[in-house]
């Protein structure tokens, strides 16, 4: 009993001993490292990457955007005056023709039968003409007689240019310069004088008609300039105003302005589709800013500009807007580096690192 008594008294020193002993000696560890606090100090600050745009000086033009269709400046469907078969069809479909080019024609064989009847008849009555003048003036004939062979000669000749305007009747001719389309008969057809034989299309040069808002009506006049594209093509191209209508839309409140695009090397087809913009004010001593720069913010325009190495938000006030750019009417200066990239990371007062400069 006394042995048990004595093995429990030492085990309870020795777990004493281990209790006391271990927390001191872990505390005293070298080895062992406390926990850091991190405070604010100890935190890096976030540094955005951008690439900005100094502001300069430079023509701004006013602008006012449109859509029109362009348009052949003359189309005509190509008839007969005369009736009667066709003989001959002297044009390539689709092919360039010139003005007062034949391009087809009906039969004239009884006409030109008939011309040269009154050709002849002409050459009798002159003769017969040239004799009476002699005996007057001998005064074996009367006036009267001579008169007569005289009237001969000029009904003649006023049968023979009746003739001749019923045979160019028969010819289908070009009335100017022009694609010839499609053809719509064959050699052999009768074609009456409704009957179309094809289309005839001036596209040089090719017209455009722009409804116009009527707080322009004392810009937009002949003359004017306005630049337009069409899709699938990186040109810009340049018309002018010919021809402005008399009156407003009183529905609309628009009026109607035509321009020309000479298109001199007749590369553009009618009927393309055209995005205009008309020019109206310039302004030599504007500024302007990369469009991707801006921002809508509630109904306003942010862009953020350098200062101090730092994003500062500035509420603007823009003009003109193309597809690069954006006219600003406040809120910038010329000198003033603005923020291009990373727009939606930004917020005011955040450091910033500048890439690239343009």
């Amino acid at each position: 009993m006394k042995k048990k008594t004595i093995v429990v008294f030492i085990l309870a020193v020795v777990a004493g001993a281990v209790y006391f002993v271990y927390p001191k000696s872990a505390k005293n560890n070298p080895n062992e490292k406390p926990p850091v606090r991190q405070n604010a100090q100890n935190v890096g600050r976030r540094v955005l990457p951008v690439d900005v745009y100094i502001i300069k000086s430079h023509g701004v033009m006013d602008v006012y955007p449109a859509n029109s269709f362009l348009l052949p400046s003359e189309e005509v469907d190509l008839c007969f005056e005369a009736s009667g078969r066709i003989t001959e069809i002297i044009f390539d479909e689709g092919t360039f023709v010139e003005k007062d080019q034949l391009l087809a024609k009906v039969n004239d064989a009884k006409l030109q039968a008939q011309l040269k009847k009154l050709q002849a008849q002409l050459d009798l009555y002159n003769s017969k003409e040239f004799r009476q003048k002699s005996l007057l003036a001998q005064d074996a004939v009367s006036q009267e007689t001579y008169e007569e062979s005289n009237t001969l000669v000029a009904s003649t000749l006023a049968d023979i240019e009746l003739v001749k305007a019923q045979i160019r009747e028969t010819e289908l001719r070009a009335p100017f310069d022009g694609f010839v389309g499609l053809r719509q008969v064959s050699e052999g057809t009768y074609a009456n004088p409704g009957i179309v034989v094809a289309k005839l299309t001036k596209i040089s040069p090719l017209k455009m008609e722009l409804s116009i808002p009527e707080a322009y009506i004392d810009i937009v006049k002949i003359g004017s300039s306005l630049l337009f594209t069409v899709d699938g093509d990186t040109l810009q191209y340049s018309a002018k105003v010919y021809a402005t209508d008399s009156k407003i839309d009183i529905s609309t409140l628009l009026f109607t302005a035509r321009a020309y695009y000479p298109n001199l090397d007749r590369k553009i087809p009618p009927g393309r589709f055209a995005h205009v913009v008309l020019q109206l004010n310039y302004d030599k001593n504007g500024i302007s800013v990369p469009s991707e720069s801006v921002v809508p913010d509630l109904g306003e325009h942010i862009v953020y500009k350098v200062n101090n190495n730092k994003a500062e938000k500035v509420q603007i006030e823009p003009g003109v807007r193309t597809e690069s750019y954006v006219q600003i009417l406040k809120g910038l200066n010329v000198g003033d580096t603005v923020i291009t990239t990373g727009i939606l990371q930004l917020r005011d007062g955040i450091d910033l690192q500048i890439n690239s400069v343009r």
